[in-house]
């Protein structure tokens, strides 16, 4: 070792791999602009639609209520309502809107068969969405 000499490590080298992390980064912050903004750009255009009865929406309703008492007497929307007349009623309510529900609620004593009847009569209609309603167990 000489005087004045001084010994010298070789330096860092350096990398020559890209960094991902910044280029992740950059991309999940566009992501969350495009998510918050997507919504905004499509409400922004205002209109003045033409006015038109056929275009008029249906006050169709969801769902029909049908009650079958201990009698077998069959209440259409708490109404009382023979087959025929219920045949007619739930066919109009199935033209009207045909995804129209029937929620049906029979008393525990009325027979089998005036059930299936009465869902014959709505199934016949073109209402094919029934439900069953019945209490929950205490």
């Amino acid at each position: 070792m000489g005087f004045g000499k001084l010994e010298r490590s070789a330096g860092s080298q350096p990398m020559s791999e890209i960094n991902m992390t910044p280029l992740v980064d950059v991309m999940l912050v566009l992501v969350v602009i495009f998510i918050i903004t997507a919504p905004l750009m499509s409400s922004s255009i205002k209109l003045d639609l033409p006015k038109s009865d056929a275009a008029s929406s249906s006050n169709a309703p969801k769902f029909v209520s049908l009650v079958v008492d201990k009698s077998a007497q069959v209440f259409l929307n708490d109404t009382a309502i023979e087959l025929p007349a219920l045949a007619q009623s739930l066919a109009a309510s199935a033209k009207l809107n045909p995804d129209t529900e029937v929620q049906l609620r029979a008393d525990a004593a009325v027979p089998y068969g005036r059930i299936v009847e009465v869902m014959g009569v709505a199934q016949k209609a073109g209402l094919s969405r029934i439900g069953f309603v019945a209490d929950s167990k205490p």
